[in-house]
């Protein structure tokens, strides 16, 4: 059994990791003298905090700009973990709880990505549901795709979508409605082979691929 609850990363580049809770407080953000720090720039410097209220562990979002979520419901203020939870850090980083009384997985897989939608980037081609789009996407349009199958369901932001579409530029000259014009254009070539809302708009925050099977 484990002795003390414990987060684990359940993906991106810190997959796998774990950090023990084994002090009173814990702080959680993109600074560097955080416990847990996550270099990701959606992630506010301080953005969350989990604090020991004797046998019990409170998290704490922290005013951090692009929001804690605790098992897909937004954190205003604090609230009691339970066992298996899920936390979810500025929509681009899932933390897994794992409780006093449950037993920590030595090795963690992070998920496979789902199959229903699979990009191969050699051949600049799309499948979905093992159909393939035809004809192929415009290179703006599969630059914006790749950018969110990438991000393995979190949100990418304006600006990342502006470096991976147009890089180089710094933004210059692309207005929000050519961003706006190339997120439909896509969702309506990938609607010829799928019906299913792929690219999912985030509000006040940018988009996200939704590749969850269904």
């Amino acid at each position: 059994m484990n002795q003390q609850p414990v987060l684990i990363t359940r993906e991106g580049e810190l997959a796998g990791q774990q950090w023990p809770l084994d002090a009173a407080e814990i702080m959680i953000g993109r600074g560097s003298d955080c416990q847990i720090a996550l270099p990701e720039r959606q992630v506010s410097r301080y953005h969350a905090k989990i604090t020991r209220e004797g046998s019990s562990y409170i998290l704490h979002d922290l005013d951090s700009k692009n929001g804690t979520h605790l098992n897909g419901t937004q954190v205003k203020g604090s609230v009691r973990l339970q066992d298996g939870d899920e936390i979810q850090i500025a929509l681009c980083v899932k933390l897994l709880f794992v409780g006093t009384d449950a037993t920590v997985p030595l090795t963690f897989e992070p998920p496979t990505a789902p199959q229903n939608l699979v990009l191969d980037e050699a051949q600049r081609s799309v499948l979905i549901n093992h159909e393939p789009l035809d004809p192929p996407l415009s290179l703006a349009q599969f630059r914006l795709l790749k950018a969110l199958y990438d991000a393995h369901g979190a949100v990418c932001d304006r600006d990342m979508i502006v470096e991976a579409v147009w890089p180089g530029t710094g933004g210059s000259g692309v207005s929000e409605q050519a961003i706006d014009a190339l997120v439909r254009r896509l969702r309506d070539r990938l609607a010829e082979v799928d019906d299913y809302n792929y690219i999912v708009t985030v509000r006040g925050h940018g988009f996200r691929l939704d590749n969850e099977p269904h």
